[in-house]
């Protein structure tokens, strides 16, 4: 029995002894006859040859797994060697053609590319599979040597592609906006709040404009149309009001005193009295006032916190090197005394200039030891550079608060929305802030090399882009003063 079972492992180790040397060699022999088609094939699949050379891409495939199959079955070498070269021809011959598409079919490759990207398969299949159809078409005439009919379904397939393109980007960014005016009109809401329902078609209807006629350049068209859904939702909210404000019967001045009553809430929480009796005008602007003040408040504080714990680092820095050091140390207190007196006369100078500007002028605050003029009330025509003549009386007001700051550097900072495109929006920023530098250099004296100008385009926005009030803090002008902190005495004076 022990016999028997010592004879068949022996015969099973002598099998799979067999099998890997069988396997092996039959790897050594792959490698062999198969090294020039792995080549091949694999410069074609590198050429992107199974999508732009499909026809020879699939002879070569056929004829490659011809041979590898011979192989295995052991057929004559002779076979194999003519399925590897037939597999090597087709692979060569594919990736000439594939080569060949990518320069004359560029332009549907491109906008395939460009539809795919946008999701053009899932939000408009039926033009995607047209377009498929052109491009399939083009890219056989090619394989066959028809160059004419190559480009001609070149171009019908670019065209397709592109409308499939826009009927995807405006399903991703006006689905849901459509839906809602589809629901506000089966509401029958036009009745009860037409006006409001008619300004949110009119905001569709503009942001359509705006993707056909540059769809990637998304900003305006998906802020568009964020505000034509609120608008729609609006519309439904109050045909539901005005509805319920029927059935009730109520009268206007029960309205009028309902929609009061919010108004007041806010005005108490704000510790000022609610005084409507001539509407509510002048409440809404002390509420206003309120919250600006408190904004400016918080502000202040946050940078007085900011400093003070600068300040405290600094000097327990100080104090401990200086514990640690008997020698020098009168010097090295009188260097700490220099820097804290600077910066209590910055505060002092900021103090100064932030009286010197309205509200609607600039706004002033400080970073550091930096003092940033925030020029709200400078103000550009569209897409222009120059500085009108109504700039003048608030640049002459700046000029005042730089001479706050002798010897200071100046960084003007241009900034712009986030409408338009990228390229544009950064060149435009340079020019604004290089406009208000020339300014200074011709008109304030100021030597040129205190000056840096900078464009920053929609990259550093200061309030939301989604908002027109928005949108109008984040086209600005800032004027970045840096303040020399050098005692004055002994600071070089310069002509400003």
């Amino acid at each position: 029995m022990a016999a028997k079972t010592s004879f068949v492992r022996f015969t099973a180790l002598t099998l799979l002894l067999f099998a890997t040397v069988t396997a092996v060699a039959q790897d050594e022999l792959h490698k062999t006859f198969f090294k020039d088609a792995d080549a091949a094939q694999e410069a074609a699949k590198v050429a992107d040859a199974k999508l732009l050379s499909p026809r020879n891409f699939e002879r070569a495939t056929l004829a490659y797994e011809a041979g590898d199959k011979g192989l295995a079955r052991g057929r004559n070498i002779e076979y194999v060697r003519g399925k590897t070269a037939e597999a090597e021809k087709y692979y060569k011959a594919a990736t000439k053609a594939a080569q060949l598409a990518k320069t004359v079919l560029s332009q549907v490759r491109k906008s395939r590319q460009d539809a795919a990207n946008a999701e053009a398969p899932k939000l408009s299949p039926e033009l995607w599979d047209k377009a498929q159809q052109k491009f399939g078409a083009a890219i056989r005439y090619l394989e066959r040597g028809d160059l004419k009919r190559a480009k001609r379904y070149d171009i019908e397939g670019t065209s397709l592609y592109r409308d499939a393109e826009l009927v995807a980007i405006k399903a991703q960014y006006l689905t849901e906006t459509r839906q809602l005016i589809k629901a506000a009109d089966r509401a029958k809401v036009d009745r009860y709040a037409p006006l409001t329902l008619r300004k949110a078609k009119r905001l569709l209807a503009e942001a359509e404009k705006e993707l056909s006629e540059n769809r990637y350049d998304t900003d305006r068209p998906r802020s568009l149309a964020k505000q034509a859904n609120y608008e729609a939702k609006h519309a439904i909210y109050l045909s539901d009001v005005v509805r319920d404000v029927r059935g009730k019967d109520l009268s206007v001045e029960q309205l009028i005193l309902h929609w009061e009553t919010p108004l007041q809430a806010i005005a108490g929480a704000a510790d000022i009295l609610p005084a409507m009796s001539e509407g509510n005008e002048a409440l809404q602007q002390a509420l206003v006032e309120f919250i600006e003040n408190m904004q400016n408040e918080n502000q202040s504080l946050q940078q007085e916190t900011e400093e003070s714990l600068v300040r405290l680092g600094d000097m327990e820095e100080e104090i401990r090197a200086l514990d640690e050091r008997l020698g020098g140390a009168t010097a090295e207190r009188a260097a700490l005394v220099q820097r804290l007196e600077a910066q209590a006369r910055i505060k002092e100078q900021f103090e100064q200039v932030e009286k010197m500007f309205t509200r609607s002028e600039a706004r002033v605050f400080r970073e550091g030891n930096n003092v940033i003029l925030r020029l709200v009330g400078l103000t550009f025509d569209s897409g222009k550079s120059a500085l009108g003549a109504n700039s003048f009386d608030l640049l002459a007001k700046v000029e005042k608060a730089i001479d706050v700051f002798p010897n200071s550097e100046l960084i003007i900072e241009g900034h712009t929305d986030s409408y338009g495109g990228d390229e544009l929006n950064q060149k435009l920023s340079q020019e604004r802030a290089e406009a208000v530098q020339m300014y200074m250099v011709n008109a304030m004296r100021i030597p040129s090399y205190r000056l840096i100008a900078t464009g920053y385009g929609e990259t550093h926005p200061v309030a939301n882009n989604e908002t027109e009030s928005g949108r109008a803090k984040n086209r600005r002008i800032d004027v970045v003063i840096k303040p020399n902190l050098e005692p004055l005495e002994q600071q070089t004076s310069f002509n400003n």
